[in-house]
């Protein structure tokens, strides 16, 4: 039997898992490496810690699982998006600690850039709002405030790359400067129509061509490892971000079909097919895995506060002592009571774009207790992504397209089955559960199980896809739009506070 390599270097932790040839995890392991904060408003990691982190990760797996290199058929990378490095070509060497997506130093260019008018420019090429978020900005920085990076990216010397490309680089020796589409996407440099790199762009940030790697599909033949990594060579053949490798492992293969991630935040994609909608709803669009060079598109939304409400609960108003507690307390009464809570803690995302929002509850009366506000808490995950995902079937209906008619869920919050039933009965839709919710990891393992033969078509992992819970709708929809309403009133009034 074949088995597949994932690794998934996140934002906090790098994790390794395998899976065998029916898309079932065999053995996995994580750890977490350290945040740097160096002012506020920056957030970094170090390379090195990335690549060593990632590296013993896969080692303690391949050995839970009890296998060697000549076991795996081949390696996919996903990876946390946008976080930004530079090396030295011929040495290796990082020139400062990776920039992370998080990061918010490069606002006063992003400034300049709205200034200039340039945002539906960029947004007609890039997909992208003009943000501190991607990738181009970051490099710009360290081009000018490295001593010395300009000069020796001039002089072709150095290489630019998010975290896939960091790794891809280190797992096979230095021989291999590439990336994948979907995280190309996210640079703020990429023609998503034409899927290669923008000269205006590049021009316009001042970044030398030299510097970036080059751009395949998702599912590739990128390179092999280094044999003395893991004893043989291993082919690594498949690269996604992390959430483009998400809706790609939910088997979200063609158009409409849309996927959740329930973690700290909430990432709503939705596949467009061939078809690369604009959006009136504040929406991002991006490129979706791809298994070949023709473009596919994707809309995407995100929540800042999902499952972070919870350690809100814990930490911050001690009603729990555990995540795990949530759940039983908010069944502990039949409803919210009236309460509404609106866990803008840093402002609110799409579609509502209101960076300087904050958290509200509202509703109070004297018979609430803490049990109405963590069940108004956990409804309050499921009210921002109803929003999101009514505004993404608006732009897509507007493009040509279908509304969503299920929606498929992953991450820590989609084991809550409280959680998941009312976000069926708020979206009148099915909302589905898989068997295997690593669906991060398991998109790499897909992307590079097709491109070395485990897999022969989509088709071949659509009917692999397995089910573990479906939730159907059960409210009447008078009532769902009733709290859709509520919902909406309490918005207006944090914006108003």
């Amino acid at each position: 039997m074949p088995y597949l390599l994932a690794l998934d270097q996140g934002t906090s932790s790098s994790r390794s898992i395998v899976f065998d040839e029916t898309g079932q995890v065999v053995a996995q392991a994580q750890r977490e490496f350290r945040q740097h904060f160096p002012q506020p408003g920056w957030v970094e990691h170090d390379p090195d810690e990335i690549w060593s982190s990632q590296l013993a990760t896969a080692h303690e797996a391949l050995a839970k699982a009890g296998l060697k290199a000549a076991d795996i058929a081949a390696i996919g990378i996903t990876n946390q998006r946008e976080t930004t490095l530079l090396w030295n070509r011929r040495t290796g060497r990082p020139l400062h600690h990776a920039i992370v997506w998080q990061d918010r130093r490069t606002e006063p260019l992003c400034a300049e850039l709205r200034a200039q008018g340039l945002a539906g420019a960029i947004g007609a090429t890039t997909g992208l709002v003009i943000d501190p978020y991607f990738s181009g900005t970051k490099l710009r920085w360290l081009l000018d405030q490295v001593p010395g990076a300009r000069a020796a990216a001039d002089r072709g010397e150095l290489a630019f790359g998010t975290v896939d490309a960091w790794l891809l680089w280190q797992l096979t020796g230095g021989r291999v400067h590439a990336t994948d589409v979907s995280n190309a996407s996210r640079t703020m440099l990429f023609d998503i129509g034409a899927n290669r790199w923008d000269e205006a762009m590049l021009a316009r940030l001042d970044i030398p061509a030299s510097v970036l790697p080059e751009v395949h599909p998702s599912s590739h033949r990128f390179g092999e490892t280094d044999a003395a990594l893991f004893g043989a060579p291993i082919p690594v053949a498949g690269i996604a971000g992390d959430q483009q490798s998400a809706l790609f492992g939910q088997a979200c293969f063609t158009a409409g079909l849309a996927k959740n991630t329930y973690g700290t935040g909430c990432f709503l994609l939705m596949h467009t097919g061939a078809q690369r909608p604009t959006s009136h709803n504040g929406l991002l669009t991006t490129s979706a895995a791809q298994t070949g060079p023709a473009p596919e598109f994707a809309l995407e939304g995100s929540v800042f506060i999902g499952g972070a409400v919870v350690q809100w609960l814990r930490d911050g108003l001690n009603a729990i002592r555990s995540s795990a507690e949530v759940q039983g307390l908010a069944e502990s009464v039949p409803d919210a009571g009236g309460v509404v809570f609106v866990p803008a803690f840093t402002g609110l995302g799409a579609p509502y774009w209101q960076p300087d929002a904050r958290g509200a509850i509202v509703g109070l009366s004297r018979g609430t207790t803490v049990a109405h506000i963590a069940r108004a808490a956990l409804e309050s995950i499921a009210f921002q992504s109803t929003a999101l995902l009514q505004a993404m079937s608006r732009d897509a209906v507007a493009n040509g397209g279908a509304a969503v008619t299920e929606l498929r869920v992953d991450g820590g919050a989609c084991v809550n089955d409280l959680l998941m039933q009312f976000q069926a009965d708020l979206l009148g839709i099915p909302v589905v559960r898989p068997q295997v919710t690593e669906t991060t990891a398991l998109g790499a393992a897909y992307l590079a199980g097709l491109a070395t033969g485990v897999w022969h078509s989509r088709e071949e992992l659509s009917a692999q896809w397995r089910v573990e819970r479906r939730f159907e709708p059960t409210m009447a929809r008078e009532r769902a739009d009733e709290l859709m309403g509520q919902w909406d009133r309490a918005v207006r009034q944090t914006l108003a506070g």
